[in-house]
């Protein structure tokens, strides 16, 4: 599986963007998927995912402020982010395990066998 992130870029606080990560390779269906991000001086942290029966779950800090969606049609997962803060600055990643061999612990980046080069977002103040 390839992943593919785009759709980050320069945005003003209390602004919106809209993440997409497009897969390729295998049945993207059978992927459970997550958004990690990785910022300046921090370390990588969990931010949404999303199963292959649309569970979904999220970081405390981004709850009621970004939505993790997917279209297995498209094989693409989307992060809407809305109300978006400096603290939201980072290198946002898409990840992706096959269900079969997932272990559950879906905020765990370890959990995850596949990755995406990562997509910038910057929330200027």
């Amino acid at each position: 599986v390839q992943l593919q992130a785009s759709g980050g870029g320069l945005v003003q606080a209390g602004g919106s963007l809209r993440l997409s990560c497009a897969a390729s390779g295998r049945t993207f269906s059978n992927y459970v998927m997550a958004w990690f991000r990785l910022a300046s001086g921090k370390e990588r942290e969990f931010v949404a995912y999303i199963s292959t029966g649309n569970t979904i779950y999220y970081a405390d800090s981004v709850k009621g402020r970004f939505t993790i969606s997917r279209d297995n049609a498209k094989r693409t997962v989307y992060l809407q982010m809305n109300s978006l803060q400096s603290e939201d600055t980072a290198v946002y990643y898409c990840a992706a395990n096959d269900f079969s061999s997932y272990s559950g612990r879906y905020s765990r980046s370890g959990s995850y066998t596949y990755w995406g080069q990562g997509t910038q977002v910057t929330v200027s103040s």
